[in-house]
């Protein structure tokens, strides 16, 4: 599976928010602007709704906040470079500097592990995380993730 189908070089973001609601909130709204989202409100409760229920701060420095809603078709992949890390109440305690925000239809849970296991397995290498945030273009830091 290559994930890089469902991201955008207008959905790679580098942001200098100082607060995970400040950080989901501008992610959210540039889903909007990019004519992604139909009801911005809904889906931003919605990943908040989620982040209520267990972080989605994975470890390593990254968040994987996620949201399905019945009024969506296709998946879609938003990334967040951080300036600074933000604390995220993640898993090992760390802050965060890299977001990925996914967001897709409710009814293919099947497709939606496979983008979420596709996307973990790249980032748990050391290597990738550092190019990743060594990278200042989007289209760069797109071409890392056309080899998954």
């Amino acid at each position: 599976m290559h994930i890089s189908r469902y991201m955008d070089p207008k959905l790679v973001l580098f942001l200098n928010a100082t607060t995970r609601d400040e950080v989901l909130s501008q992610m959210v709204q540039n889903l909007f602007n990019a004519g992604k989202l139909n009801h911005q409100e809904q889906f931003l409760q919605a990943i908040l709704d989620r982040e209520k229920i267990v972080s989605t701060g994975i470890g390593l420095g990254i968040a994987i906040p996620h949201a399905k809603l019945a009024s969506y078709n296709e998946f879609f992949i938003v990334i967040g470079i951080l300036d600074k890390p933000v604390q995220w109440n993640a898993l090992d305690g760390a802050p965060v500097r890299m977001v990925f925000m996914i967001g897709g239809p409710d009814d293919k849970q099947t497709e939606y592990l496979q983008i979420l296991s596709s996307l973990t397995q790249f980032l748990k290498n050391e290597e990738h995380r550092q190019q990743i945030l060594s990278l200042k273009f989007p289209t760069d830091i797109l071409e890392l993730f056309h080899s998954i």
